[in-house]
């Protein structure tokens, strides 16, 4: 029991760890009107581990705070990876639509309170001008990177690997 708990921790914690430090090294295209957040292709770990979902949720909170963002997209941009992580796990048997909740949740979410923020005001974007560069970001980064990840993980990781981190 203790190795389990263990375990799921250790994968949170590198997962978040590693989420904040794809963000933070990669921060000319994380933090940005239009962006292409790579470590969103990390929401497709929850696949293979249910670990990946506090990992991702906090990775996403450290990034945010670090990467010096606004409070809103703090909030709203670490609940946007939250819902999408649990989307991608509750969908983790039909892996063609594992894409979708990371996607949707971050294009409508960080669309809406993005349009608060100050370098939309300063460009008079709209909302679905936002939605739509938000969304081809997560679109890149999820089906495109996510989808290699997945394919590379679940080849790479024997079934036995996948049983000792669940």
């Amino acid at each position: 029991m203790k190795n389990k708990s263990l375990r799921y921790l250790t994968v949170a914690a590198m997962t978040a760890a590693l989420y904040a430090v794809l963000c933070l090294v990669l921060a000319p295209i994380s933090y940005s009107a239009i962006q292409v957040r790579v470590a969103e292709a990390l929401t497709i770990l929850p696949v293979f581990t249910p670990a990946a979902i506090p990992g991702l949720t906090i990775g996403c909170l450290l990034a945010n705070i670090l990467g010096g963002c606004p409070l809103l997209d703090i909030v709203f941009g670490t609940l946007a990876t939250l819902i999408g992580a649990v989307g991608t796990y509750l969908l983790r048997s039909r892996k063609y639509l594992i894409w979708l909740p990371p996607v949707v949740s971050n294009t409508i979410l960080v669309s809406i309170f993005s349009i608060y923020l100050p370098f939309s005001k300063e460009s008079d974007d709209s909302l679905w001008f936002i939605m739509l560069t938000v969304g081809i970001g997560e679109l890149i980064s999820v089906c495109v990177l996510g989808y290699l990840l997945y394919f590379a993980v679940k080849k790479l990781v024997s079934g036995s690997v996948l049983q000792m981190i669940r």
